[in-house]
């Protein structure tokens, strides 16, 4: 037989002693369980629940930690029916161990199970599964496990079985009460939670529910593009909306007015928030669900896919220790993940991070952060001049939409502190004239700006399907290349969904302020005149950003034209 995966086989010391030592267990409950175990013959962890000492969930979590495994809880979970048709019902009861996620691309399958000493379970399960995936094992408590394998076992959990279901089976949707809503057996249950896993799993970020007279449309973004991918019967539609406003906790009763809210559930071994949104049509209630994938959200900075030389502009920005630092870009442009990115590198125990954002996406370590939407009566304004009396060594300011917003956080940034934010301009230099629109003297903009960064997401192509060719005159002119050079196309296979396009790379155009674009800035120079001087400096814009993505193969000069104004270029 194989030996325990190296994850589950690392014991620190004995179980009990480490209960007793944290406190979570006394000495004589300690004796009282060796006692009982010994006549029961049963595991420790059985003996102490079975006696009241502990729960199963401060057990698990301390078995987790003795042997090096990640603990999982099952409660509220999503099945995935790719990884349940991997494990046989049987299997999973008899070894008490139940088939979370599939991971398919690294062919890995998420496994809980309840004792992960037990060889005899571990080795029948990579028999079953052999050369079809590796297990990846998680620890979970028994009665989660024996709860999820009778809950998920048994039911349809594909898009199209459960329509079938409901079609062909004695389910009225129009009569789903809230209390149904949380019973898993109901089809329309299954029906929002496998939405929810098919757009998680297709790599979306947002899932848009829209009613019309006859139908409801549903559309996910993937890549920043709006794709249709259902659509469903009108009556489907009040049942739906019933189970997502009960995950969301919003109130059924109301429908004329706009409400907010959020989802956790856990996918694919992880757990994932959801922002939701729902907002009152002539059709009905139009429903926006916002995917917060912490895997995806939260990089570090050298993993943005930014150039050598761009990451290096930023880092040099970074070691500023005061002044003020903006992200520009429409929304959906990745300004929310490179504040994060920046967060992260400069977060410490060394230092005090504060943040005002509208809303919280993530909840990063350390970080002190305040959601405006939630606080009452706080503005952004308002909300910087109360994080000055919290000692902060660095303030995030999620946008600058005012004058007193932005003379705030230039006052916070003259006073030594680092203060990074955002502001809706169409590129890194056209947001001095937008700050001095705003109100802000450029006296007091200058020496106080550390740098701006310009930014957008471009669709880069599928590797496995994209398609060689030669640009025609007009592309060649604006790629500045031969007529005979290679360039790539897309053209759409099952790995990328047909649409020729796989995951997103950033385009940035990053402006490092320094002295002499100070005293530009404090004689009121154009625009003209900045631009000037920062391309003397080896300025790249965001349109030869494009370009050079596309001279890569990375990316099609049709995406680049989508997102970035090339009409200049054509003239040129």
């Amino acid at each position: 037989m194989s030996a325990v995966p190296a994850e589950v086989a690392a014991p620190r010391g004995r179980l009990g002693e480490r209960l007793v030592d944290a406190g979570l267990i006394s000495a004589d409950q300690l004796k009282i369980a060796l006692i009982e175990q010994e006549r029961s013959r049963k595991p420790l962890g059985e003996t102490l629940v079975a006696l009241g000492f502990v729960t199963e969930e401060t057990f698990r979590e301390a078995l987790s930690e003795k042997l090096g495994a990640r603990s999982i809880q099952l409660n509220g979970i999503v099945a995935d029916r790719t990884a349940m048709a991997l494990v046989p019902k049987d299997l999973a009861r008899r070894h008490q161990l139940f088939p979370v996620s599939f991971d398919a691309e690294r062919r890995e399958l998420h496994v809980a199970i309840a004792d992960p000493n037990d060889v005899i379970a571990v080795d029948h399960l990579r028999a079953e599964i052999a050369g079809r995936a590796e297990p990846v094992w998680h620890l979970a408590a028994g009665g989660e496990i024996q709860r999820a394998i009778e809950l998920y076992y048994g039911y349809e959990l594909s898009i199209d079985g459960i329509l079938q279901e409901i079609e062909t089976g004695s389910v009225d949707v129009n009569t789903l009460t809230a209390e149904q809503a949380r019973e898993y057996s109901h089809p329309v249950v299954r029906l929002v939670d496998a939405l929810l896993t098919d757009a998680v799993l297709r790599g979306a970020s947002d899932i848009h529910f829209e009613p019309e007279a006859q139908f409801v449309r549903i559309r996910y973004r993937v890549d920043g593009v709006m794709r249709q991918v259902r659509a469903l019967h009108r009556r489907y539609w009040p049942a739906m909306l019933v189970r997502l406003k009960i995950l969301s906790g919003m109130n059924i009763a109301e429908s004329r007015a706009p409400q907010d809210g959020r989802i956790s559930l856990v996918l694919a071994a992880r757990e994932i928030d959801f922002r939701a949104a729902a907002h009152p049509t002539i059709h009905g209630e139009n429903f926006v669900v916002r995917i917060l994938d912490r895997k995806r959200g939260l990089v570090r900075l050298e993993q943005l896919g930014l150039e050598p030389e761009s990451l290096a502009s930023l880092k040099l920005m970074l070691a500023r220790p005061e002044g003020l630092m903006l992200i520009t870009g429409p929304t959906g442009s990745g300004k929310t993940t490179t504040l994060y990115s920046v967060l992260g590198h400069k977060n410490s125990e060394q230092v005090n991070i504060m943040t005002l954002e509208d809303p919280v996406e993530y909840a990063l370590p350390l970080v002190r952060q305040t959601s405006i939407a939630q606080a009452a009566k706080l503005t952004f304004a308002e909300g910087v001049r109360s994080l000055m009396r919290q000692d902060p060594d660095i303030v995030l300011v999620g946008e600058i939409r005012d004058q007193d917003t932005a003379e705030m956080a230039l006052r916070a940034a003259m006073t030594g502190h680092q203060v990074f934010s955002t502001l809706h301009a169409n590129s890194a230099l056209r947001s001095i004239p937008r700050l001095l629109d705003l109100g802000v003297r450029p006296e007091v903009l200058a020496g106080n700006l550390v740098g701006i960064i310009g930014q957008r997401l471009v669709r880069t192509l599928c590797t496995d399907c994209k398609i060689p060719g030669e640009p025609d005159e007009i592309e060649a002119r604006l790629l500045g290349c031969a007529s005979d050079a290679t360039i790539y196309r897309a053209f759409g296979c099952e790995a990328c969904d047909y649409t020729g396009y796989r995951g997103r790379a950033a385009l940035v155009e990053i402006v490092r302020w320094n002295a002499a674009l100070d005293e530009l800035l404090a004689a009121r120079a154009s625009l003209g005149e900045l631009t000037r001087a920062v391309r003397a400096q080896g300025f790249v814009d965001l349109a030869e950003a494009a370009l050079r993505r596309v001279r890569a193969g990375d990316t099609t000069l049709e995406e680049a034209a989508r997102v970035v104004d090339l009409t200049e270029r054509v003239g040129a």
